[in-house]
């Protein structure tokens, strides 16, 4: 998706995010809570590299392989990549 406008609100995020688990669990989108980890709803190692990769190609940014432990739940995911987002420059 290089060289596409990516809207980097919370919100459009959050949405992504959300997208993509329920992808990787094969679930709806509906089923993905924002504030349970990660974990919980059955996110593992294998698919939290695999997010940060996607997130990586997405975004056109680079992120620690440990994101979604670091920040364990979509909400929080969410906020710290609007962070990553909002300060590149």
């Amino acid at each position: 998706m290089s060289g596409t406008i990516q809207d980097t609100s919370v919100d459009a995020i959050r949405s992504w995010l959300a997208g993509r688990i329920a992808f990787y669990l094969q679930r709806s989108v509906e089923e993905i809570d924002h504030d349970l980890p990660l974990v919980e709803i059955g996110l593992d190692s294998v698919y939290a590299m695999t997010l940060s990769g996607d997130v990586e190609e997405r975004y056109d940014i680079e992120v620690e392989p440990t994101m979604a432990w670091d920040h364990p739940t979509v909400n929080a995911l969410a906020g710290y990549l609007h962070g990553v987002l909002g300060s590149r420059g």
